[in-house]
């Protein structure tokens, strides 16, 4: 069989499997996890025995063994365990993973068209059809579910989540890495379909006059900030516009005290970037573009910290999201002096994993120096949050505890997954920067 008649029939069952989603409205947890094991093994044992071969791809038959074919009910397992009380979740993401990646894969290869710019393998047709098929699908089957739940999300909810879902990981789908997509599809999805349980109209009706009267400021200080950002050469143009709207939604949405963490960590960042920077230069270890950040890096670093603000101004969870904002963004900062310090005066650099000896600059290497540079950068930037009101006082040590661990995270999987491409410096910064959430938020014991 031709390589193209392999992927329709791949990418057919890839769709069909997603049918069995409907099934979560009757079953319970375990059942459903019972039965993505199940899966797990056919596919493991059973499918290669009785005509899944045909299925495997170039990379699958070098390999021996199939990877997407293992990581899909893998997915769906994971889905089912860490929203077992959101069986709505699960099938949407299930539904964008099914149907979504598989209609843009069909309609790539079949219209094919523009390709988009930061990813010449992806397509805007395949884009749009991602979107659309995973967006519908995931309506369809978050309203077949909804019986299930205890309380109903409401129509909004199960409306307007799943279209956002798709397009969110419609571009991450995009991402030119090679993680799996069956991997960074559903966890895009879910992730923004459990971010968006926790918005609410009331709380929402709540915050308008603060949102309304910050709106102005936080356009103007923003377009003032990335002007001078780009002026001075630490921002490219794309960087300097993807700045201005990250901080706009930080001002308006947790008001000039989240964005005076924000500009302070960014400041950092960019400061000490610069530092020891000829030698740097000299082992070839330098930033690109000599420091200047651009659209990734703004995202990568500031984006789950623009999330979490939304979710302070609408939902009930203010406090709580305040410290996934500061950890966020003193996560992202603290890594970043950590990393440059060693680079510039790291004596003994090592891997994290192995601790085996290696140049500086090295994907996932730390220093002695970096990491004590991180901590205290941590520390200073965590008191500052604590000065702003945005954390309390024990805040301040569950924000630095948090952002260490982010870090030892992000030099673990950079040490890892880095050099064969699975994941690229902007992924492993937003992993940092997600990570030093979600901890800081269990440590607190607000997600308990």
């Amino acid at each position: 069989m031709s390589a193209t008649g392999s992927e329709v029939r791949r990418q057919t069952l890839h769709m069909a499997m997603g049918g069995f989603a409907l099934l979560l409205r009757v079953l319970t947890v375990w059942q459903a996890a019972a039965c993505a094991v199940a899966a797990l093994a056919f596919n493991l044992y059973v499918l290669p025995h009785v005509g899944g071969r045909a299925l495997y791809r170039a990379s699958d038959r070098a390999r021996g063994y199939p990877v997407g074919i293992v990581l899909y009910p893998l997915a769906v397992l994971a889905l089912i365990l860490v929203f077992p009380r959101r069986p709505d979740i699960t099938a949407a993401a299930w539904a964008i993973l099914a149907f979504g990646d598989g209609a843009a894969t069909l309609a790539g290869r079949a219209f094919g068209g523009p390709t988009l710019p930061w990813n010449r393998e992806k397509t805007l047709r395949g884009t749009a059809a991602f979107v659309v098929a995973g967006g519908a699908a995931g309506v369809g089957l978050a309203w077949w579910t909804a019986p299930a739940l205890a309380a109903s999300p409401g129509i909004l909810y199960l409306t307007a989540a799943p279209i956002a879902a798709a397009g969110a990981a419609a571009l991450v789908e995009t991402i030119p890495v090679r993680l799996d997509d069956n991997l960074s599809v559903p966890a895009a999805a879910a992730g923004t379909l459990w971010t968006l349980s926790l918005l609410s109209v009331p709380a929402l009706q709540a915050q308008l006059p603060a949102l309304v009267r910050h709106a102005g400021p936080a356009i103007a200080v923003n377009a003032l900030v990335a002007a001078a950002g780009w002026r001075a050469r630490t921002v490219t143009w794309p960087g300097a516009v993807t700045g201005w709207a990250i901080g706009t939604i930080v001002f308006t949405a947790a008001g000039w005290q989240g964005w005076t963490l924000l500009l302070a960590a960014f400041l950092v960042a960019t400061v000490t970037t610069r530092l020891g920077l000829r030698r740097k230069v000299l082992l070839g270890i330098a930033e690109e573009r000599g420091g200047r950040r651009g659209p990734g890096n703004a995202l990568a670093n500031t984006g789950f910290a623009a999330v979490a603000a939304v979710v302070a101004a609408a939902s009930p969870h203010r406090d709580t999201a305040l410290l996934a904002l500061a950890a966020a963004l003193v996560g992202g900062a603290s890594d970043t002096v950590a990393s440059e310090i060693g680079k510039a005066w790291g004596r003994h650099t090592f891997l994290v994993t192995s601790l085996a000896r290696v140049q500086p600059g090295t994907s996932g290497a730390i220093s002695w120096e970096g990491t004590a540079a991180g901590v205290a950068a941590a520390a200073l930037l965590a008191a500052l949050a604590f000065a702003l009101g945005l954390v309390p006082a024990a805040g301040v040590v569950v924000v630095v505890v948090a952002a260490t661990v982010a870090a030892f995270v992000e030099s673990a999987l950079g040490a890892t997954l880095e050099a064969p491409g699975i994941l690229n410096n902007d992924l492993l910064n937003f992993v940092n920067t997600a990570c030093a959430a979600v901890v800081a938020v269990v440590l607190s014991g607000a997600g308990r």
